[in-house]
């Protein structure tokens, strides 16, 4: 059961009304519980914002570190054990925007933790400010006459850094997100999964996209799957959420490439 790894006792959460991170979050435990880990082999790292907050509920191992650092720290981490089982939960601001050099690093070590940003198009917990996912033309406490900037493709970004899994759902398609994430946490090696969230406090609220259940019905009205999105133009496809698996690849994850050169320079002095 879910409640196996949840702190029932710090509920009610922080997040706002018509925020997505309870969700995302029950996915993560529901993905944790049909694969019985346990407190011993299951650390959940995180850094700052909204979805940093994650980790005040889970009953699993934790590590709340710095703004932008999250997955440096669940690199040490799998290093220094690899059998353990590690989770990385970031925002957009902490995941691509403030520390954006670390996931693509991460991406590129092929390191076997796996990633999951919500993306929530704005700095949601402390006051609305752009991120690097933030549309352009969108207002937002720092681009009062809109946003001038270009959003970063996320997913794109991750899958050309080297990342061997990458994908992205929204809350509203709960069961699929639940099996990216199953597959994400099986994969061997990095992986990483983009969730579409509303924030109607801020980003629903200065761009006028209405309540919770109206921005839940923006995010599905707006997202494409990839098999669609092939069959569309670059035009028909601005502002869309492509949802699906963009990468799913073998490949010898850092901790079995590091300790196969390990384990050769001990053969070399034994000799």
């Amino acid at each position: 059961m879910i409640q196996d790894y949840l702190l029932e006792e710090k509920l009610p959460h922080f997040w706002c009304a018509g925020c997505g991170n309870g969700i995302v979050l029950h996915a993560i435990l529901d993905c944790m519980d049909k694969r019985n880990w346990t407190r011993e082999n299951t650390v959940v790292a995180t850094g700052i914002g909204c979805w940093g907050k994650a980790d005040d509920y889970v009953k699993t191992n934790t590590f709340h570190g710095t703004h932008g650092r999250a997955l440096a720290f669940s690199t040490g981490i799998k290093l220094a054990n690899p059998a353990l089982n590690v989770v990385t939960l970031m925002g957009d601001g902490d995941g691509i925007t403030i520390g954006g050099n670390h996931l693509i690093h991460a991406a590129r070590r092929n390191v076997n933790v796996t990633a999951i940003m919500v993306n929530n198009l704005n700095y949601g917990m402390t006051g609305g400010q752009y991120s690097g996912t933030t549309p352009k033309a969108s207002i937002t406490k720092t681009s009062q006459y809109g946003h001038v900037e270009n959003a970063f493709d996320v997913c794109g970004v991750v899958k050309a850094a080297g990342a061997s899994f990458v994908a992205r759902g929204t809350v509203n398609e709960v069961a699929q997100l639940e099996k990216m994430i199953g597959q994400a946490v099986d994969h061997q090696g990095f992986s990483f999964v983009e969730v579409i969230s509303p924030c109607p406090t801020h980003f629903g609220r200065s761009n006028k996209l209405g309540n919770a259940p109206a921005m839940m019905q923006w995010i599905k009205d707006n997202t494409v799957p990839i098999a669609r999105a092939a069959q569309m133009s670059a035009e028909e496809l601005k502002g869309k959420f492509v949802t699906g698996i963009f990468e799913n690849r073998e490949q010898e994850d850092y901790s079995t490439v590091y300790q196969r050169v390990i384990d050769s320079l001990k053969g070399e002095e034994n000799e």
